[in-house]
């Protein structure tokens, strides 16, 4: 069986860069992709821009759980809710040492390639020297420089050697032990250190060396290459290194510039050296467009397809959410139309709106009643919160928990022993039939009356032996129905016979009122005859006297009542006039105090308005200075390259007019010699010669030397790329505004006037 083992430490040493790792082992593990805080610890992690460093730092943060589990010892074994097994408290541990710098990489990265822009752009700067530090490789870094080669057919068996075969041993099972299996001695953890173990996380060694004189090594050409940046090396570093290849032994066969003789044809050598240079460019110019233009097409396609991934997921989404409105609806006309076909059904039982008792022996004899199954839709649910009587425990809802829970029963449960069963008995002491033999009775007596109604089949009936007469009964008369077109002539027909039985009411109880009305006279009569009888005056008198002395004493009864009710009256209105004073106080005082309220938070408002407002004018301030850097920076890189310009410009024109002057003292030294030999000449030829001399050398020199000066001008002019030619033409300017031309005689930078 596999095991996953996973650490959780509050505080994280040195050399471990995560708090939690998982551990690969046996088939059933996992290996992730990459780990929480790689971007810190991994220095070949690389992240585009601080956004997305941000970004992994928040993951890793929200990612790792910070709530910790506690055990409570006295109820470890609990499953009772107010009885928790465990608390559950918050963790502050950081699983980041401190001394582990948590800024982004690329900042380091964005300096060094700005100083190296600045060095090309700019002589005089001096790029400063890396310092790497010692890779102490016969140190403890040893292991990291050497790896076992893998050569699997490095070590042959001779043929003189036979190898004794094994014995393979019969395997004997160990004994089964009723108790507990012991637990492993050992178990593999794995924990995650700043440095991986596989030899790509290093660079490559680079030892020592020197170069002996007068010798440059092919292998030092390579030096602009290094490990990540052409290393290791590619199809496109190696025609690099085979076009430097050819281009050395190109500059091998170039004329020497000493040899004046052969500059013309140096001249056509570099001419069309740079053809096929311009040619290869364009070359690598219409690759990369080709490129481009396919990336471009994949990105299209790629957007096109993700956008209708994105519309047919919208459109999944509304008809999803339209079919479940439309079957909410039909659910909801479903139960309405079994509502009305119940109300339906219940009003066809009681047409004539009689109330009926309830008949309690009738529920109760009824198994299919309210009593034995009540319907749910009258609110009873005989089975609500079912489910927190359920026992969810890891033994019993796994196969690993049922496997250890199975070891740890006794033999006597995997092993049952049958006994015979005892008769129960039915009747107590005293020979009376207990309670639950007789309910069982009953239930066994329902059950097979419901088995025999279930059961019941009708018997056909006898075909009859002689022929019977059939008496026809006599047609009873028809039974008066009421004629009913919707439930408001129903409605309109109740309520005409509930009028009916009103009106039946009121004469019965004028009928009443009449006759007492008629036979007032003999009431009053009976009564006086009553009256005139002696004791029947005195008990009359005597009662008379009675209720005027009680009428007295509620008099005086009230009197007292109502002077207490005054006196109570008079300190309830003192009492709520003080309460009202009061409560109009207060509510004085808290509108004030939240007017007050109402002032401060306007106040708070207003002063981070202005905060708001400072920091947006301090970013605008920090904006400008660096674009007024920027600036400065572009400013001073044009100085530079105008300088330089004007500097190669004087250093070329001081060449050219060198040359120039040795030239023409040259010229002028062979012109003369030429010219003692021209006189001699002349002296002895014709007028005819002279003639035909001066037309072949005008046709001759003059005018091809013409064309071909046009022609290589021509040329000059479309190879020179623009932006040295708007150098020339600035450094021309300058040396034209210039009031000497030459540079400073104390050997600083010339400082150039635009004009």
């Amino acid at each position: 069986m596999s095991h996953v083992v996973t650490i959780e430490e509050p505080q994280a040493k040195p050399d471990v860069s995560q708090p939690r790792c998982g551990v690969k082992s046996g088939a059933w593990g996992h290996v992730s992709s990459s780990r929480m805080y790689d971007f810190l610890y991994d220095p070949l992690f690389i992240l585009s821009s601080e956004k997305d460093h941000k970004q992994a730092d928040v993951q890793a943060t929200m990612i790792r759980s910070k709530l910790r589990k506690v055990p409570r010892f006295r109820a470890m074994f609990s499953n009772l809710i107010h009885y928790p097994r465990y608390s559950v408290y918050w963790s502050k541990a950081d699983p980041v040492p401190a001394f582990v710098r948590r800024e982004w990489k690329g900042q380091e990265e964005k300096h060094r390639e700005a100083l190296q822009q600045l060095a090309t752009t700019d002589t005089s700067f001096q790029m400063p020297k890396e310092v790497y530090e010692d890779p102490e490789v016969t140190g403890r870094n040893r292991y990291k420089y050497f790896e076992r080669p893998f050569l699997p057919f490095l070590e042959q068996m001779p043929l003189n050697v036979v190898f004794e075969t094994t014995k393979i041993e019969a395997y004997t099972f160990p004994p089964a032990s009723p108790d507990y299996p012991p637990s492993p001695s050992k178990c593999t953890v794995g924990t995650q250190t700043a440095y991986r173990d596989a030899e790509v996380q290093t660079d490559p060694y680079s030892p020592e060396y020197v170069v002996c004189q007068d010798s440059i090594p092919e292998l030092l050409t390579l030096a602009t290459l290094t490990w990540g940046r052409g290393l290791p090396a590619g199809q496109a570093e190696v025609e690099m290194i085979e076009r430097a290849r050819e281009k050395r032994a190109w500059e091998a066969t170039l004329p020497p510039l000493s040899d004046t003789a052969q500059f013309e044809k140096r001249r056509r050598m570099m001419n069309v050296m740079e053809r096929k240079e311009w040619a290869f460019r364009e070359q690598e110019i219409e690759k990369l467009q080709e490129i481009r233009l396919e990336v471009l097409k994949q990105l299209l396609k790629k957007r096109d397809e993700n956008q209708n991934e994105v519309n047919t997921k919208h459109l999944n989404a509304q008809w999803s959410k339209l079919q479940e409105a439309k079957e909410a609806k039909l659910a909801q006309i479903q139960r309405a139309h079994v509502s009305a076909i119940r109300k339906l059904m219940a009003k066809g039982k009681n047409i004539e709106g009689k109330l009926e008792r309830r008949n309690i022996i009738k529920d109760y004899s009824d198994y299919a009643s309210q009593v034995y199954g009540p319907l749910s839709r009258l609110g009873r649910f005989p089975d609500n919160n079912s489910e927190d009587f359920v026992v969810k425990n890891l033994y019993l809802n796994t196969y690993e928990g049922l496997v250890e829970l199975e070891s740890c029963l006794p033999d006597f449960v995997t092993q049952p022993r049958i006994r015979p069963p005892k008769p129960k008995v039915t009747t107590t002491k005293a020979g009376f039939l207990k309670r639950v033999a007789r309910m069982d009775h009953e239930l066994a007596e329902v059950h097979k009356v419901l088995l025999e109604k279930k059961n019941k089949v009708l018997e056909p009936k006898k075909p009859p032996r002689f022929l019977q007469r059939k008496l026809i009964p006599q047609p009873r008369l028809p039974t008066p129905t009421l004629e009913m077109g919707s439930n408001e002539e129903e409605d309109i027909e109740m309520a005409v016979i509930y009028l009916q039985k009103l009106l039946r009411g009121r004469v019965v109880q004028n009928m009443m009122f009449e006759g007492k009305e008629k036979r007032l006279e003999l009431i009053q009569e009976l009564r006086m005859s009553h009256a005139l009888q002696e004791d029947d005056r005195l008990v009359k008198k005597a009662e008379k006297q009675v209720t005027l002395a009680l009428q007295r004493q509620r008099n005086l009864h009230e009197h007292k009542v109502s002077l207490v009710e005054n006196h109570l009256a008079g300190l309830e209105g003192r009492v709520l006039a003080d309460m009202f004073d009061f409560l109009s106080k207060e509510l004085v005082r808290l509108q004030e105090e939240r007017r007050i309220h109402a002032f401060a938070m306007l106040a708070e408002r207003q002063r981070r308005m202005r905060e708001a407002e400072e920091s947006g004018r301090r970013q605008v301030e920090q904006r400008r200075l660096r674009e007024e850097d920027q600036i400065f920076k572009e400013v001073l890189k044009v100085h530079q390259s105008t300088v330089t310009s004007y500097l190669e410009d004087i250093i070329l024109n001081t060449e050219e007019n060198t040359a120039e002057e040795q030239a023409r003292a040259e010229i002028e030294k062979v012109a003369k010699e030429i010219n003692d030999i021209a006189y001699e000449m002349e002296s002895r030829r014709t007028q005819l010669q002279s003639e035909e001399i001066v037309a072949e050398l005008v046709y001759s020199f003059l005018i091809p030397e013409v064309q071909k000066n046009f022609v290589k001008e021509k040329d000059f002019q479309s190879k020179i790329p623009p932006s040295l030619r708007h150098s020339e033409e600035r450094s021309a300017e300058a040396r034209s505004c210039s009031p000497s031309g030459h540079p400073q005689a104390d050997g600083s930078h010339a400082q150039t006037e635009f004009c």
